[in-house]
């Protein structure tokens, strides 16, 4: 695989660059570079901005509403936005469900949902995790048990981000557990508003609530909203995951961030001279730019294989583990950059409209909560140490 630039392709990117010049606007792009909350209506309204670019979706076959853009144009796309900081599109619609419903849903399911996506109609969570079942994710014991044309269900997911938003769940159920704990398991769709659903928020450390409870009691779901056959769902989950981990992996935000870490690193002093003149602070910051440029590679093999239909289950494991851990690394250089400063914590500050007095300087702000809450990148997703099983049985079949 080539990976300079063709003129084409450096083109492109001066589009994306005009795009964003003209159609980001500055509100968000500041909240997304200082590490402010995003509201439900920030993020509603970059995707819909995305959408009537006809932008929003191009890993997405061009027939439901992608583009025909090449591997390389859909990694310029994404390494543009995050250095121009634009807020992430919430992934699980998009990114997660819509792939799964493309590969293994009726066309009548695809026709439905996939448009109510794209224009914002529905907003997707996704329910996996359970008490009992984090990385070990087929112990899952959510039941889902068929009583004519509908399927009754009953039991807990949590850890469901943005699921306090959320119109629609994706979820994985028990169907059947005579068996196998894999092979009793099937994909399911919830409206969120049917009677027995409850959402119950978790507040985390920072003080937002962005992941939740979710609890079913004698829930209704038609038969019709099964994707796939029914007790075939750890294939389906699986084929999700690799897009999750991928996604997870976040190249172009850690790009963008390594370009303020390195920024920071010039202008912040320790004893009188810039940080990056300190050989240890200079020596892991190396480290990480050789690293964030090895998987960009790894990251545009991955992307190519998903292109042309495949699932790269063990490269998608690799770029979930290098990711996750050069997005943490990042974050530790941040707060030993800030200092001081990354000690006290107002959780009020991440808010827009906050007139507080800043405790140091503005990029210091957000730093001790990027830090702890990216701590959940190596465990959500499948956590590293599974991920190291995957690599061991596809790769050296131990």
């Amino acid at each position: 695989m080539n990976l300079e630039y063709t003129p084409e392709e450096e083109a492109f990117r001066e589009e994306v660059r005009a795009f964003l010049k003209e159609k980001l606007p500055q509100r968000l792009s500041d909240k997304v570079r200082t590490g402010k909350r995003l509201t439900k209506a920030d993020m509603e309204e970059w995707h819909a901005i995305l959408n009537e670019q006809g932008w929003l979706a191009p890993h997405w076959p061009e027939k439901y509403g992608g583009t025909d853009w090449s591997v390389m144009q859909k990694f310029i796309f994404e390494t543009e936005l995050a250095q121009a900081h634009a807020p992430r599109v919430v992934p699980f619609g998009l990114s997660m469900l819509a792939p799964v419903l493309i590969k293994y849903g009726t066309q009548e399911q695809c026709e439905h949902y996939l448009p109510r996506i794209l224009d914002g109609t529905d907003w997707w969570c996704q329910g996996y995790s359970e008490p009992g079942a984090g990385s070990d994710l087929a112990s899952l014991k959510t039941s889902a048990v068929r009583e004519g044309d509908h399927y009754i269900v009953n039991g807990q997911k949590t850890w469901t981000t943005l699921g306090q938003h959320a119109d629609w769940i994706f979820c994985l159920v028990r169907t059947d557990s005579s068996g196998k704990k894999q092979e009793g398991i099937s994909f399911l769709l919830i409206d969120m508003d049917t009677p027995g659903i409850e959402v119950r928020p978790i507040k985390l450390l920072d003080g937002d609530e962005e992941v939740n409870e979710v609890f079913f009691t004698d829930v209704k779901v038609p038969v019709e909203n099964l994707v796939g056959e029914e007790n075939k769902g750890w294939t389906y989950a699986k084929y999700l995951l690799t897009y999750e981990r991928t996604n997870i992996a976040g190249i172009g935000a850690s790009m963008a961030a390594l370009e303020q870490l390195k920024e920071v690193a010039r202008t912040t002093k320790r004893g009188g001279k810039p940080l990056i003149e300190d050989p240890l602070f200079a020596q892991r910051l190396a480290r990480l730019e050789i690293d964030l440029e090895n998987m960009k590679t790894t990251n545009l093999r991955v992307l190519d294989a998903a292109g042309k239909g495949g699932a790269p289950v063990a490269e998608s494991s690799m770029l979930k583990i290098r990711g996750t851990e050069i997005r943490q690394e990042i974050g530790g250089l941040m707060r030993r950059a800030a200092g001081r400063y990354a000690q006290p914590f107002v959780s009020e500050s991440l808010d827009e409209g906050y007139n507080g007095a800043p405790v140091g300087p503005e990029w210091t702000g957000p730093v001790s909560s990027q830090y702890f809450n990216n701590r959940k990148l190596s465990i959500f997703g499948g956590s590293n140490e599974v991920q190291r099983e995957i690599i061991t049985k596809a790769i050296l079949e131990l």
